[in-house]
């Protein structure tokens, strides 16, 4: 674990900074984690409940795209290395997140609902699971996202 954050620190800064103040940690985790997470349908919705509401700024009960703009830049699609993020064109990062917010609103009514993002961060998380494959690697994790949710539930089992 040392050895892991003295070279996050020399190559990344500022994700050191981030792991060190305690927002993010560097986490173990494979496609089988995610899978066992979203099997367990009550950590999951909890956990995808819990996330909603956080966004749900103004309490209506659905998120706007200014409420959800934080959390799809949280999915870092201009990273291209380990926190190294690309200087891209405003206008195609306008394009992508209204686009990646459109896969969420799957009704096109200009707001997502919970049954919308609870089922596309499903999706997402699938996905997810399934480019990873079942050989574990090490990822930066923020502490109140859904995968980190997830690590923390099969660390649960395991330790059970």
């Amino acid at each position: 674990h040392t050895s892991i954050c003295k070279n996050i620190n020399k190559l990344y800064p500022s994700i050191f900074y981030q792991v060190k103040k305690g927002k993010m940690s560097v986490e173990i985790l494979d496609g089988a984690t995610i899978v066992h997470f979203l099997e367990d349908e009550e950590a999951f919705n909890n956990s995808v409940v819990n996330r909603f509401v956080r966004l749900d700024t103004n309490n209506d009960g659905l998120l706007s795209y200014d409420e959800m703009l934080k959390e799809l830049q949280s999915l870092r699609v201009f990273e291209t290395h380990f926190g190294i993020d690309v200087v891209s064109d405003p206008d195609e990062h306008a394009r992508v997140y209204a686009s990646l917010f459109i896969q969420f609103d799957h009704n096109l009514n200009g707001t997502v609902d919970l049954e919308e993002f609870k089922k596309e961060t499903k999706q997402m998380m699938l996905a997810m699971a399934d480019g990873m494959g079942f050989m574990p690697i090490q990822m930066v994790l923020e502490e109140d996202s859904i995968l980190k949710k997830a690590v923390e539930a099969e660390y649960n089992k395991v330790a059970a």
